[in-house]
């Protein structure tokens, strides 16, 4: 039984913002082309872009729910961010990051550690592994999140980057430790993604409105996806088959 591929994203900027593909080049050993490019390290953070470190160095949107709903979109050295709440802001990360904190920062609770300054590993995307990690998402997974709760939701929730249909529910749990051709790339699967809180929130509102670590809890655990590393590169299309190995 094989699937296909039904989205493809990229969030540039960890915890700040969506963009979707039609098609990505993948390179063996590294993150989804523009993926988690960079970071945000609050107040607190020791992170200085030297090199990788846990999701708690950065402002992530399990504390600052408003984060959901930004989108986010790529050209050249620039980046354009949008939330309903904001007025657009077209900026580059490398260079003028305090445009970026300032437009950020209405959105942040006074709760929290602010904000502090835009980071960045050469070669390395920012993901919650503490490997180079692609997520993979199934559609069915999601449908029977949705049943459980009995609403709508977003796939945003899950923010991740190769979605797929037409494969059993949970059968990507099956696939750890192995192969699975998507398109042209081979990645393994390395492990199951377990979620927090910053699912809870809604993509368009940014508002928490969804009990999903509940739901996921009827079915014995918090995962949602699987992470998983390319072995071999190539490029992947919208439509592009997958194929356990």
């Amino acid at each position: 039984m094989t699937g296909t591929v039904t989205g493809l994203w990229r969030h540039p900027i960890k915890s700040h913002g969506r963009e979707a593909l039609k098609r990505a080049d993948f390179i063996a050993g590294q993150t989804m082309p523009g993926d988690r490019v960079w970071a945000v390290a609050h107040e607190k953070s020791h992170a200085d872009g030297t090199e990788w470190v846990p999701c708690a160095h950065f402002t992530r949107i399990a504390k600052v729910p408003q984060l959901m709903a930004i989108t986010a979109r790529v050209r050249g050295d620039e980046v354009t961010l949008s939330h309903p709440e904001r007025p657009d802001l077209t900026f580059a990360p490398d260079r003028e990051a305090q445009l970026f904190l300032d437009w950020v920062a209405p959105l942040m609770p006074p709760d929290r550690a602010a904000s502090a300054r835009i980071v960045r590993v050469p070669g390395r995307g920012m993901t919650d592994a503490d490997f180079p990690s692609v997520t993979l998402c199934n559609m069915a997974s999601h449908r029977a999140v949705e049943g459980r709760l009995g609403r709508d939701l977003s796939i945003h929730r899950w923010r991740g980057n190769v979605w797929f249909d037409g494969l059993p529910l949970w059968e990507e749990f099956d696939w750890i430790g192995r192969e699975i051709r998507i398109g042209e790339v081979l990645f393994r699967v390395r492990e199951r993604t377990t979620r927090c809180t910053a699912t809870m929130a809604n993509p368009e509102t940014g508002t928490r409105d969804a009990d999903t670590l509940a739901v996921l809890s009827e079915w014995g655990h918090q995962d949602f996806s699987v992470q998983a590393e390319v072995v071999e590169g190539g490029e992947i299309r919208i439509g592009d088959e997958v194929i356990p190995q």
